[in-house]
């Protein structure tokens, strides 16, 4: 396990810097440096499909060209390193090649000789569209070039990277057009369930997040190829990754296709042990942190421990009458990644807005504190002092936004992914102030 003692973290997309980019990351690595941070988490790097929201991409394996400034890089590698990658980015070039020539139509919508893979179709598409093929794949290997360079220089300030991978892969993407097997799909590639999670007290009708099932039997008939491979790319480039929605590698929500929301359903489920267990039969060590929020029954928490992967606490869920709150410091172990909030919550200062009057007395009783403007040092202070091994930040916080900085509201489908920082809010000791509170929270 990564955590192996108490460390400060700061989540911040890169679309967040004030460039949009990563071409101003070494600036951000330095700030971080100076602040006593030692892990910089993000969102996945994946390139969207429609929108913005990192969630719902293209690939499992591309990242999002956009993110990573031009840059001169030595092409005479390129040749092995795309033999190297071959598993995955042949069909991803194929994929955005065709994507663009049938205007952004989904895969299921393209000439049936493309969308059934047929073989004349392919060889004929390689042939007479090889420059467009290897420019897609060519801004891959730039931008992977690129982030090693990043790493590199991560590492030389003791900063760790902390990725985040998402459990469903989108529909509309390389991975289930290329290897429609390994999902739940009919005989015209649409699917047949489709993941969610069912009504509870945040949404009376559940949400349906239109994601194809995993074909769990055909994954573990070829043990796990593909997963293992995914988790392989996302070693390269992280020190440790997230994976969302933990949950879905015990049982996860699946949801008649035809259905228009995510109320009537059935639990599917999932060969996580098995999983795992070749994937750290093939890697050692598994630097993985398991998103364990909402409600997490016990074979779950019995997956994350069987294989020692912290799991995750909210402080903001942490103020109500039950003193069995995962969320509540007193019950948040060494073995968490602890957050005063994550990038679907408010900013502290927003969500305290938002409160009403009798659940504002609770969090200051909580907190200890006397007034509303200590509450967001407050917050933070709880976060970093608590048993956690890691106390994850948001620059949002440490800046004491309000609710103008949210980076996404759930169920919601503008105004997202959208806030950036500029360079000027870090002046004022900022660095040093902060570097003082996780210095005086020994980490």
């Amino acid at each position: 396990m990564m955590l192996d003692h108490r460390r400060a973290g700061m989540l911040l997309h890169p679309t967040s810097l004030p460039s949009g980019t990563l071409a101003d990351a070494g600036r951000w690595l330095d700030f971080l440096k100076t602040a006593g941070v030692g892990v910089w988490q993000m969102l996945p790097l994946g390139l969207p499909l429609a929108g913005l929201s990192p969630y719902q991409c293209a690939s499992a394996f591309a990242v999002n060209p956009a993110l990573f400034p031009e840059t001169q890089v030595d092409m005479r590698r390129f040749v092995g390193w795309r033999k190297k990658q071959r598993h995955w980015l042949d069909d991803y070039a194929r994929f955005m090649v065709i994507k663009a020539e049938q205007g952004g139509a989904p895969w299921t919508d393209w000439p049936q000789p493309l969308r059934d893979r047929d073989a004349q179709a392919l060889a004929e598409l390689d042939a007479s569209r090889a420059s467009a093929l290897k420019a897609v794949m060519a801004e891959q290997y730039r931008a992977a070039v690129y982030w090693q360079g990043l790493r590199a220089a991560a590492a030389e300030r003791g900063i760790l990277l902390f990725g985040d991978m998402p459990i469903f892969v989108a529909h509309d993407s390389a991975d289930v057009w290329a290897q429609r097997d390994q999902f739940l799909l009919d005989a015209d590639g649409q699917p047949t369930v489709v993941a969610g999670v069912p009504p509870d007290y945040f949404s009376e009708t559940g949400q349906r997040w239109g994601n194809p099932h995993y074909n769990w039997a055909a994954m573990q008939a070829d043990g796990f190829a593909w997963w293992r491979a995914r988790l392989r790319a996302h070693f390269e480039w992280f020190d440790m990754v997230r994976i969302d929605h933990f949950r879905g590698l015990a049982a996860a929500w699946a949801i008649p296709a035809h259905e228009p929301t995510a109320i009537h359903g059935e639990w599917l489920t999932a060969p996580g042990a098995e999983l795992l267990l070749a994937i750290a039969d093939e890697m050692g060590n598994l630097p993985l942190v398991a998103e364990d929020l909402g409600i997490i029954t016990p074979d779950v928490t019995a997956l994350r421990h069987q294989f020692g992967l912290p799991g995750m606490a909210v402080l903001q869920f942490a103020f109500d009458g039950h003193a069995d709150n995962p969320h509540k410091p007193a019950n948040v172990h060494f073995d968490t990644v602890y957050y005063v909030g994550t990038h679907d919550n408010d900013t502290t200062l927003g969500w305290w807005r938002s409160l009403p009057e009798h659940a504002r007395q609770q969090v200051l009783a909580q907190l200890g504190v006397g007034d509303a403007d200590a509450v967001p040092d407050a917050m933070v202070a709880t976060v970093l002092q608590s048993r956690a091994a890691l106390a994850v930040l948001t620059l949002q916080d440490v800046l004491k936004l309000g609710s103008e900085a949210r980076m996404n509201t759930p169920g919601t489908d503008s105004g997202n992914w959208m806030w950036r920082f500029e360079w000027d809010a870090l002046l004022n000791n900022l660095a040093s102030h902060l570097h003082e509170q996780i210095k005086k929270a020994h980490r």
